[in-house]
């Protein structure tokens, strides 16, 4: 079996305590089926970071930008560019707009979306999409930025059956990530019932958001295993055949040959 975590952040996980490595992280997702992973930049400092202490592999792919809570400085949109045209990254962002926690950087936020989106679609590489608070804002950007000329993915997914059916109409991935397993989180089952197996990606955002039953403990990629076994039980399919979908729509989405996953 074959599982991907689609979104998750390498460089923020615990390698004082929990992880003696990279290496060390990546072998405890591959002893869970976890293959391959897209390691997700917040910042380009971040990114050139993230590279270094990552390095070249076969089984972790690089996405590049700025998410929405970092706005609080400007960054070069054309370092932003030339660091994105990298072989290495797969995809733009994540990028989207956060109203929740930083309402007051709104319009560097939304300008900040536009250039991801619009890089996106000079290079052909899809956008990792956050949103919260911003329904309205984020469904209207990615449809006057034409984003179904790079495609995308709205990680962490945590909207409504109806914002679900706005994305798959753009063309959209839908990506459930351990918030699916909370308590409280029946509207988020809704909607994952409701998404097609072949628009579906997962993900942990580790060192974020633990599904049960890891809640309170640091995130980590071979989690994803839980969030998978979770997703197949709501999508009534076998484990087996919820990890070929997935993986068939992670390489799909970010352009990734099946000689690499195969590889990995």
């Amino acid at each position: 079996m074959f599982l991907v975590d689609s979104h998750c952040h390498l460089d923020g996980l615990d390698y004082q305590s929990l992880h003696k490595s990279v290496d060390d992280v990546l072998e405890k997702a591959a002893a869970r089926d976890v293959k391959f992973c897209l390691a997700v930049a917040t910042t380009l400092e971040g990114y050139r970071n993230m590279r270094q202490l990552v390095g070249e592999r076969n089984n972790v792919a690089y996405s590049c930008g700025v998410h929405p809570l970092n706005q609080a400085e400007d960054y070069d949109v054309e370092e932003l560019r030339r660091l994105a045209a990298d072989p290495g990254v797969v995809a733009m962002g994540e990028t989207g707009l956060d109203y929740f926690y930083t309402p007051e950087t709104k319009p560097r936020q939304q300008e900040s979306f536009r250039h991801h989106i619009q890089i996106g679609r000079e290079l052909n590489k899809p956008v990792i999409v956050h949103t919260r608070d911003a329904r309205a804002d984020t469904l209207s950007i990615l449809h006057e930025e034409k984003v179904t000329d790079c495609g995308g993915v709205l990680h962490c997914f945590t909207e409504d059956t109806e914002t679900a059916g706005k994305l798959l109409d753009m063309g959209f991935y839908i990506s459930f990530s351990g918030i699916v397993t909370f308590r409280n989180a029946e509207q988020l089952r809704e909607a994952a019932r409701y998404v097609p197996l072949d628009r579906i990606l997962v993900e942990t955002d580790s060192p974020y958001l633990a599904p049960v039953p890891h809640r309170g403990k640091e995130n980590q990629p071979a989690m994803t295993r839980d969030v998978a076994e979770y997703m197949a039980v709501l999508k009534g399919v076998s484990l087996e055949e919820l990890a070929v979908a997935t993986t068939k729509n992670f390489a799909t989405l970010f352009h990734i040959p099946d000689s690499r996953l195969q590889s990995a």
